[in-house]
């Protein structure tokens, strides 16, 4: 936000510099990013008159000025400008004069008549919006000759760009950093311009008027006032220079003025023209779904019932807080005025705002709260700058209407709790602070006192939101430096940290780089990931007041921010491979329906081989396997088995989706998760020339690391037998690989011999088949199976008789021995 040195004087008696200012205000939290001199490099451009203007004697299109500037003698000025006549006030540059831009100015030879300097324009002095870019700036009949331009209209300003944090709205207008540099600096005064003095309105409206009604109580208050006989045209030249300093377009007084107020008191208002009303009454009310309304852009809005609007007659004429309607703009006919002064939800505004990519001023200061009694004041202000700039007769009684306002909340501090944070604790001092800041000390003293904020201060609502004044104000660089005392126990950094830091270094080892992406995600991304509707990744939680209209829905997995992160990587112009991960938290609905959700922390991974895919190692570009590779490591690296059975995702390419899980003890696994390439069709619309493979696990399975077991090797050797069975096609794989497990390690027992345990070593797949030689519907599946004894070698009939019984089990489970 842009601050206006010039116009802060208005707000505050301030003895000292912008740079200390601004210094200050950064300090305590209110960063001032850059300070701005408006006149740039400008020199000895002075006021003068134009004494006499004729043709020039041999060019028809130029006009020979003779200027008075306030010295012994006349300067002659040549101009092709047609705005201009005798008698009228300019700025004049010249010859030696520099303007904003660090352009000097010479004498020049037009047609065979010497010009000295030259008669400017508004867009010459920099400022292109405060008149027309066709002719010269010609200034009030006031101004004085020979006076410097920078020391007149506020052309010569200083102009502070302010960050403002979300939770302080109230700091977002002149007088609201008024009031923070009145805190900052106590022996400051804080004064007011001319135009708030109040303002006699007591006389009834000429124009008849029904009634305001609310029946939306996202509108707190509404307040109209009646400007009449006003007379349309531009504002004061100090007026539209301000306005275009502070980032605005100066367009007619009648607007200006509402603009002008809005920078200055941080209250947005809203100007219709009177005549063009469909009826003598407004109504706030919610916008039905699906109506449509046009905004003063030209553009056609689709609302729903979440957005407010401001009605007459039943039809929409503004939306409530963010921008208003075409039909009842005020124009160059406009003679009454009536004056929208109002205050609106933050959350509501916030949300169409966001939805409808409107980021008007307006919503901007009503998302982030505005004081709802400031209406009365800021429409006092602005029927009284429009007397003064419009001619308008404003002494009418306002109208408004009211639904119940936020009460502030009394706060209290202690000694005890300003000491543990401060490690200072003068309790009359830190009074004095925090009255300084306009938050009124209402009750108690000594150790525990009572503070009641302003109503421009919401964000005053627990102890240490008044701790935070008192240390804004002393500066954090001053507090004592304490050592923390003797921890009473070593500490432990958990399970889950100790995980993510295992993931973190695992995979940043196999060459991925980690990221971080937003929580929140496009409410559609369910769709672009076709997901299902049976799907709970395709429920995600919405958010009630979503930072942007692309940030609405609370992310039900992590592969939309690393299919995101991957295309912008690529739009930067990068074209070398891209391995990345990112670690973090998705958000489940139980059921589809159902309001309640869970949690859960995950870790997702993305490969891409590159836009450009020339390398001189031929054969070791990343696939499928590769990374399936790396998944394996970072499972096993926890004591874990992996198993990677077919599976299928909705995004995911068919003949190249896996499954994970891991082994238990007991010979069932657990599902953690998935490996994939991205459906072709969605690695097109992120315009990639090549696979993207992906990743995706539940990191809660890995928490608590399985230790390994140590078994000293068996000095003796293993008998190795092979056996294939047929299995029906339809069962599933991972099931029937659990099933045949337990069954050999049942039968494969040592009774029979001299020996006791287990004498089964492993038990491994190393094949799948389906196709010629095997019946329809039924696949080959075959293991290998290793015996072996600890204390002894195996006898031959030993391994026979067990290995037969490992194949009649089989066989009585229903699997045909091949």
């Amino acid at each position: 936000m842009f601050v206006s040195w010039e116009l802060l004087k208005d707000f505050i008696e301030l003895d000292v510099s912008p740079e200390e200012a601004a210094e200050r205000l950064t300090l305590s939290g209110t960063e001032v990013e850059s300070i701005t001199r408006t006149a740039g490099k400008l020199k000895s451009v002075v006021v003068a008159k134009i004494e006499a203007l004729e043709n020039h004697p041999s060019d028809g299109h130029l006009l020979v000025a003779h200027l008075d500037s306030g010295g012994s003698h006349s300067h002659v000025c040549i101009t092709s400008a047609k705005n201009v006549k005798q008698g009228d006030l300019v700025f004049y540059a010249r010859a030696g004069s520099v303007l904003p831009d660090g352009m000097e100015l010479g004498m020049r030879d037009f047609s065979g008549v010497r010009s000295d300097g030259m008669m400017l324009s508004a867009a010459e002095l920099g400022l292109p919006d405060v008149d027309s870019p066709d002719g010269l700036l010609v200034l009030p009949p006031d101004a004085p000759v020979g006076t410097e331009a920078s020391a007149l209209y506020h052309i010569g300003d200083t102009i502070l760009d302010v960050s403002i944090t979300p939770n302080r709205g109230d700091l977002l207008s002149t007088l609201g950093i008024a009031r923070e540099l009145r805190g900052l600096f106590p022996h400051s005064t804080l004064t007011l311009p001319y135009w708030l003095r109040p303002l006699e309105q007591e006389k009834a409206w000429t124009e008849k008027f029904g009634a305001i009604s609310l029946p939306d109580e996202g509108c707190l208050c509404y307040r109209l006032g009646l400007a009449t006989g006003a007379k349309m045209g531009p504002s004061p030249l100090t007026a539209r220079i301000d306005l275009s300093h502070l980032g605005m377009r100066p367009i007619v007084n009648a607007v200006d003025v509402t603009n002008y107020i809005m920078l200055t008191l941080g209250q947005p208002l809203h100007a219709f023209d009177l005549g063009t009303l469909p009826a003598r009454e407004i109504t706030v009310r919610a916008a039905h779904e699906g109506e449509i309304m046009t905004t003063l852009d030209g553009r056609e809005r689709v609302l729903t019932p979440r957005d407010m609007l401001i009605t007459s007659g039943g039809e929409a004429i503004a939306l409530a807080g963010v921008m208003g309607g075409q039909q009842t703009g005020i124009n160059d006919d406009t003679q009454t005025v009536v004056v929208e002064s109002a205050c609106f939800s933050p959350v509501r505004v916030g949300h169409t705002s966001r939805r409808l990519g409107i980021g008007s001023e307006a919503a901007f200061r009503f998302a982030r709260t505005v004081d709802p009694t400031l209406s009365r004041t800021a429409l006092s202000a602005a029927l009284k700058l429009m007397r003064d700039w419009c001619g308008a007769v404003v002494d009418y009684r306002p109208l408004a209407a009211e639904n119940e306002f936020p009460a502030p909340r009394s706060v209290t501090l202690t000694k005890k709790k300003l000491s543990t944070y401060l490690s200072w604790g003068n309790m009359d001092e830190a009074t004095k602070i925090i009255e300084g800041f306009g938050i009124k000390h209402t009750f108690g003293g000594g150790d525990e006192r009572t503070f009641l904020p302003p109503t421009w201060r919401p964000d005053i609502a627990i102890e240490e939101d008044l701790i935070e004044e008192v240390g804004r104000f002393r500066g954090y660089n001053d507090a004592p430096s304490r050592l923390p005392g003797e921890l009473p126990h070593r500490a432990d950094a958990g399970g889950p940290t100790h995980l993510a830091a295992f993931v973190r270094q695992t995979l940043i080892a196999r060459g991925y780089v980690e990221v971080m992406t937003y929580s929140f995600l496009p409410e559609d991304f369910p769709s672009r990931l076709r997901l299902p509707g049976d799907d709970l990744r395709a429920h995600p939680l919405m958010l009630a007041n979503p930072i942007s209209r692309d940030q609405t829905a609370m992310r039900t997995t992590l592969v939309p921010g690393l299919l995101m992160s991957l295309r912008a990587t690529l739009a930067s112009g990068w074209r070398g491979p891209v391995r990345v991960f990112e670690q973090g938290r998705t958000f489940l609905r139980k059921a589809i329906d159902s309001p309640d959700h869970v949690e859960t922390d995950r870790v997702a991974g993305l490969v891409f081989n590159g836009s450009d895919p020339r390398t001189p190692w031929k054969g070791q570009e990343e696939d499928f396997y590769s990374v399936k590779a790396d998944v394996a490591a970072l499972i096993e690296g926890r004591g874990f088995r992996p198993i990677f059975v077919p599976g299928q995702e909705p995004f995911t390419h068919t003949g190249q989706t896996a499954e994970i899980r891991i082994a238990a003890d007991s010979g069932e696994s657990q599902r953690i998760g998935w490996l994939a390439r991205l459906k072709p069709a969605l690695e097109q619309e992120l315009d990639v020339s090549g696979p993207v493979c992906l990743f995706e696990l539940d990191l809660q399975p890995l928490e608590e690391a399985k230790r390994p077991a140590l078994h000293p090797s068996s000095p003796f050797p293993a008998s190795l037998r092979d056996i294939s069975l047929l299995v029906a096609a339809d069962r599933n794989q991972d099931d029937v690989a659990a099933d045949i497990a337990a069954a050999v390690r049942e039968a494969a027992q040592a009774e029979g011999t001299d020996s006791h345990g287990e004498i089964l070593e492993s038990l491994r797949l190393f094949d799948v088949y389906a196709g010629k030689g095997i019946p329809e519907g039924f696949r080959s599946m075959a293991y290998s199976l290793s015996y072996r004894l600890q204390d002894r070698t195996l006898r031959d009939e030993e391994v026979e008789a067990i290995h037969g019984r490992v194949r009649e089990s089989l066989s009585q489970r229903g699997y045909s021995i091949r």
